[in-house]
């Protein structure tokens, strides 16, 4: 994803005012759409007896959890299968060409047919089951046809971010010792095979463009099998192997994490824990779940989890999946291309919509043409809609928090149910989820049917499980089985007991939803003893109007804490604008009063939000760039890399604290 996707917690509710403060306020209170609940919102969870207060959905049996949502479709092979038939062979799979005005559609029977051709080839070409496959890919038909492929025959796949950078790749491929990857494009099949004397393992590489013959010349000086993606097809069709379908219990991937500290670890998931999580949300979302007449579109990474387990509900129930052109700038395009009504989402898209309605709401006011209520809808909402296709009908929210007056404003706004899901990797994917038709915010739902949730006590932050408070643990069939090759990293995430430990702080609230309020992983403790979590700090701050990214650095030599700002350009301008301050806008960041400016406007949010002395910054640097993944600053998943932004920013860290001395 390119920068303009980047991680961003909180959002411009300041900007709110006057004449848009009108329209806000009109649709945040229309109605929401009715929908019949599966439970009574104010009991979302039920506790069970024991000293624990350990927390289970109402929907959860007594026993067993749920597992499988259909009985037919209990491996992710059986899920495409299953997709097949209920939905008659309709559409799967969509692609567009760039420039084109319709999707190309591969029907689902093709689907199959050829995922079995390619796994009869990546057979021909030695490999077996239990065999590791790399995907290095953007997302595509062709993924889908691997991973699908594979799962046919027992094989695992290992998603590789295509943000990665050639360190990260090399670990991956060794550490799994994957001997076959899929690739997209040429310029990674060359930076797999100018690393190719790192990589021993490595002995074939099928690439889905046409392949040049400077690649093969390449491939040849480096021993290693390079094939086009079509020829593979072709080959396993020619040499027709049995399938060997999956068990439940059977190894479906190693996803890395991104690693907000070190090195990416692999998170071993079966099928039978990808598939309990997916029926889990499915049964959650209860009439608002995807079905066959649903139309989904793919534009997160294929390498995240939260992705993949959206697009197995899709195949599972017969819905259909088109992806977009591989340009998160023509968005737009795709999703009036598609008219998707399915998206998974990540809060900084959702911020931008928000951004949008606003304008247009600012514009049409500008304009005086408010005559009555419906013009809102017709004047402001229906083209937004309109540029999301105009079918939306629901999103589901994961990756980050999102703030919750944009929640509230948006569900009214786009005329569909959004809900919010928490969890990690090593859970799959969601372990809690908000229940279509509950209006509140500032809480990420009850655990979902798949799982137990506890709070356990962390004391070095006053958090105890006895007050609804602690560190977030959850149990049942969603938790991995460990991290490839590293034993004692999965005992200190996954206790004798198998409660996977989030380093979460989460808090039940009286309906029985939980709500996260903080983090334990990354705390420093001052110079004086206090203990700061920069993370609570940093999305409080995120809520400023100024603020587009926030970085909180302290540490045990210190007496504060410090501050790396990256302004939201558009809304410093116009406040420097307002103030007859000019020039460049790296000066502008430089400008003395621009920076006093935003460090009180921090300094209030944070009083107002109740953090302590010791927790506000004490001096900020304003940055003139946004963190990117490129530039090492953010993590595939777009959280920001603590380490990475510390060794980077030290020099503007070392003069903020001399000045504090």
């Amino acid at each position: 994803m390119d920068s303009s996707l980047q991680y961003i917690c909180g959002s411009i509710a300041a900007a709110v005012t006057g004449a848009v403060a009108t329209a806000a306020f009109y649709i945040a209170t229309r109605p929401p759409p009715k929908l019949k609940r599966n439970f009574d919102l104010n009991s979302q969870s039920e506790e069970l007896p024991g000293p624990d207060h350990v927390r289970i959905s109402h929907l959860t049996p007594k026993a067993p959890h749920v597992s499988y949502l259909f009985e037919d479709a209990q491996t992710l092979h059986e899920c495409m299968i299953r997709g097949a038939r209920v939905s008659g062979n309709g559409p799967c799979l969509g692609w567009r060409e760039r420039g084109s005005d319709e999707y190309q559609w591969v029907h689902y029977k093709e689907v199959l047919e050829r995922a079995k051709n390619f796994g009869a080839g990546l057979l021909h070409k030695k490999l077996k089951s239990g065999s590791f496959v790399g995907i290095y890919s953007l997302n595509n038909v062709e993924c889908v046809l691997t991973e699908y492929a594979c799962y046919g025959r027992s094989m695992s796949i290992v998603p590789i971010y295509d943000t990665l950078g050639p360190k990260a790749f090399t670990l991956v491929i060794n550490e799994a010792e994957i001997s076959a990857v899929i690739c997209d494009k040429e310029d990674k099949t060359m930076a797999l095979l100018n690393d190719k004397n790192e990589m021993p393992t490595l002995k074939l590489i099928v690439q889905i463009e046409p392949i040049s013959d400077s690649a093969k010349k390449r491939a040849e000086e480096f021993d290693v099998d390079l094939i086009s993606f079509k020829e593979m097809e072709a080959l396993g069709k020619a040499n027709p192997q049995n399938l060997k379908p999956p068990k439940p219990e059977t190894l479906a991937t190693i996803c890395y994490t991104s690693g907000t500290t070190g090195s990416p670890k692999g998170v071993m998931l079966t099928h039978k824990s990808i598939v309990a999580n997916v029926s889990a949300v499915m049964l959650q979302l209860g009439e608002t779940a995807p079905g066959s007449k649903d139309t989904m579109l793919s534009f997160l990474p294929l390498a995240h989890m939260f992705e993949r387990c959206c697009q197995i509900g899709l195949f599972m129930t017969g819905g259909k999946i088109g992806f977009f052109q591989g340009d998160i700038r023509k968005l737009n395009e795709d999703f009036r291309t598609l008219r998707p009504t399915v998206i998974p989402c990540v809060p900084r898209l959702l911020n931008r919509m928000y951004d949008k309605i606003q304008e247009e709401a600012n514009s049409k006011l500008e304009k005086d043409i408010i005559r009555n209520n419906s013009v809102w809808d017709w004047t402001v909402l229906k083209p937004i809609q309109d540029k999301l296709g105009g079918r939306l009908r629901l999103i589901v929210v994961g990756s980050a928090p999102i703030a919750g007056h944009i929640l509230t404003f948006l569900r009214s706004a786009l005329g569909c149910v959004i809900v919010v899901g928490y969890g990690q990797t090593e859970c799959v994917a969601p372990c809690t989820l908000t229940t279509p038709g509950d209006i509140s915010v500032d809480n990420v739902g009850p655990p979902i049917p798949c799982c137990k949730v506890k709070l356990v006590d962390v004391p070095d932050m006053n958090y105890f499980a006895s007050e609804g408070k602690g560190e977030v643990c959850v149990q049942g069939l969603t938790v991995f089985q460990g991290y490839l090759k590293d034993t004692e990293k999965t005992e200190s995430t996954v206790d004798k007991d198998g409660w996977l430990h989030t380093g979460d702080i989460g808090m039940w609230l009286p309906n029985g939803a939980l709500a996260i309020v903080d983090r334990k992983k990354h705390i420093f403790k001052l110079q004086q003893g206090e203990y700061v979590a920069p993370e609570k700090v940093e999305n409080i701050y995120l809520r400023n109007l100024f603020v587009s990214q926030v970085f909180v650095h302290g540490d045990s030599l210190k007496s504060c804490v410090v501050g790396i700002i990256v302004p939201e350009m558009e809304a410093v301008l116009q406040w420097c604008k307002e103030q007859g301050i000019t020039g460049e806008w790296n000066h502008i960041c430089q400008n003395k009063v621009v920076k006093e400016h935003l460090l009180e406007e921090l300094i209030t949010l944070g009083r107002k939000s109740g953090l302590k002395s010791f927790e506000q910054v004490k001096d900020i640097y304003l940055h003139p760039r946004l963190f990117t993944i490129e530039d090492g600053l953010l993590t595939p998943t777009l959280k920001t890399k603590r380490l990475e932004c510390r060794k980077y920013f030290k020099p503007q860290i070392d003069a903020m604290y001399s000045h504090l001395v």
